[in-house]
């Protein structure tokens, strides 16, 4: 039976469970069991009935709090899948499946306080599990205790080399804390062992949706949406697809086809009405399918949890230009908004052009010739450093990022204070919140995007190509307007910037922005922030 069901050959398993139902209905386990085969099968009201059944006869149980549990959230009826959730916690039989699902569900929900009350009970072994250790750290995260989650799962990280889990963890906590380059190098490390171990567990359990998911995921982030969407299209088309596989089929698919993606949220959003993933994509979707006011709509319900997300200001404010909005303009000032200003030379220089020559020669000892873009990055055909550059102990970078204070004050100066979400955060006081640096070659591009967890971002120009400084065409300049999600109609680019060497940029970390491909064989070099108000 456990066999039948690891495989997902749900059919069979359902014969044989009722079979033994039959002969002994008072066997927990085993309504427990066909309850579940029944919901894989579609039949969730039947699921349910049995889960019931299962509880009255024994209602201390943990596993069948846990899958019905899991049965009430995929209904959309969170607060009853809550209590029953948090039953399963209690006593001395405490089930670590229904952590997870809670500690998601809470994290999901913006709610990581009590996701890290659930999930951190189970967080503090050496068999952590990889998916609870991702939401106690994305919890600690939320709630501003990277120090601390840098410590549990440094610990558990150096105790169990190889095991991927803490390791992923770890990797998440550094990335958090601006510690890039460790972070990549331990990401790195858990990658290789997790793809063996995916490809290993999908031929071995080819039905299981949280693997196909996991594959689809990387073949996004590698730039391949097609792929990632023909991995999971088959399981999305099922009636009883889980809604988790629902919203990560139908990110994929928003790249290339918002009708489906459209169609993929609704059937999320149905099954799960609170939950911020779904709406996120519904939102965006709305905007590739012709319905601005419905994108709208779905972003101030989801902007009313989370307010600095950037990712759901630039949707917004996409829906409001498509409607003609007089608001839109206000918040997308371009000409107020961004900001181009020279930098002086520090003072151990002579001068500017001989500041960014040492400049130029910092940067590139940190940019790997062959190396290759990130997952999940915007830069097409050129390398971004992994390290968080403000941390950098080269003087010459060091130089920089202290030449950078005037200009940012000067920019928050500049824009004041008001109501709207730029201005409303700015109380004169800011700090860095990671730094990079991008080297673009021939052909290069950045394709147009967001910061998402930033409030003032930025581009400086370190070098340029001839092509560039000589002014004859676009070719690399700064865009502003185009959405990095496709709309109906389409939208344009409405402001540009042409840049110059030694010129700082900044601008609303929610302004969607990417650079034209340029032709040449010199590099376009440039180093970039985000920063964010001081606590």
């Amino acid at each position: 039976m456990s066999a039948l069901l690891q495989a997902g050959q749900f059919a069979a398993a359902h014969e044989h469970l009722e079979a033994i139902v039959q002969a002994n209905p008072t066997v927990v386990e085993a309504l427990r069991l066909l309850g579940g085969t029944k919901l894989a099968l579609g039949d969730a009201p039947a699921a349910e009935k049995l889960l019931r059944r299962a509880l009255e006869i024994d209602p201390s149980w943990t596993p069948t709090h846990t899958t019905l549990g899991e049965l009430l959230l995929a209904s959309g009826r969170g607060t009853e899948a809550e209590a029953v959730l948090q039953r399963a916690l209690e006593g001395g039989r405490a089930d670590p499946r229904a952590a997870l699902v809670l500690a998601r569900y809470y994290n999901d929900s913006a709610r990581p306080a009590l996701a890290l009350a659930v999930a951190a009970p189970f967080c503090s072994g050496g068999r952590v599990d990889p998916d609870l250790a991702t939401q106690h750290v994305t919890a600690l995260i939320a709630l501003g205790r990277q120090a601390q989650a840098l410590s549990v799962y440094g610990d558990l990280a150096a105790a169990a080399p190889d095991n991927p889990a803490p390791a992923q963890a770890l990797a998440i906590a550094l990335q958090a804390a601006g510690r890039h380059v460790e972070a990549g190098q331990i990401a790195h490390r858990a990658l290789a062992q997790a793809t063996a171990a995916l490809d290993q567990a999908l031929r071995r359990f080819a039905n299981d949706d949280a693997l196909w998911a996991t594959k689809a995921a990387i073949l996004q982030g590698a730039g391949d949406a097609r792929a990632a969407y023909a991995c999971l299209a088959p399981r999305a088309e099922r009636p009883q697809a889980p809604p988790a596989l629902l919203v990560r089929a139908g990110l994929s698919a928003l790249d290339f086809d918002p009708a489906q993606a459209l169609a993929l949220a609704e059937r999320a959003m149905r099954l799960m009405p609170e939950n911020a993933q779904a709406r996120n994509l519904l939102a965006a979707a709305q905007l590739g399918a012709g319905d601005a006011a419905g994108a709208l709509h779905n972003c101030e319900t989801l902007l009313q949890k989370a307010p600095d997300d950037q990712y759901l200001i630039a949707l917004k404010t996409t829906a409001l230009r498509l409607l003609g909005d007089a608001l839109y303009g206000e918040l997308c000032d371009y000409e107020r908004l961004i900001l181009p200003l020279p930098i002086e030379p520090p003072a151990t220089w002579a001068d500017l052009p001989s500041f960014l020559r040492d400049l130029t020669a910092s940067l590139n000892r940190l940019h790997d010739p062959e190396g290759h873009a990130l997952l999940f990055q915007s830069l097409r055909h050129g390398t971004e450093t992994t390290q968080d550059l403000t941390r950098s102990t080269d003087p010459a970078i060091r130089a920089l990022f202290q030449a950078f204070a005037a200009p940012i004050s000067r920019y928050l100066e500049h824009i004041g204070q008001g109501t709207d979400p730029l201005r409303r955060r700015n109380k004169g006081r800011w700090r860095f919140n990671g730094s990079w640096s991008v080297r673009l070659r021939n052909r290069g591009f950045h394709t147009s995007h967001v910061h998402p967890r930033g409030w003032i971002s930025s581009a400086f120009y370190v070098e340029l190509p001839d092509v560039m400084t000589a002014a004859r065409t676009d070719e690399g300049i700064l865009s502003f307007g185009t959405p990095g999600v496709l709309t109906a109609p389409p939208l344009a680019a409405e402001y540009s910037v042409r840049p110059h060497a030694g010129m700082l940029v900044l601008f609303p970390s929610y302004f969607w922005h990417g650079t034209v491909p340029f032709e040449s064989p010199q590099p376009r070099l440039t180093v970039a922030f985000d920063a964010v108000p001081e606590r």
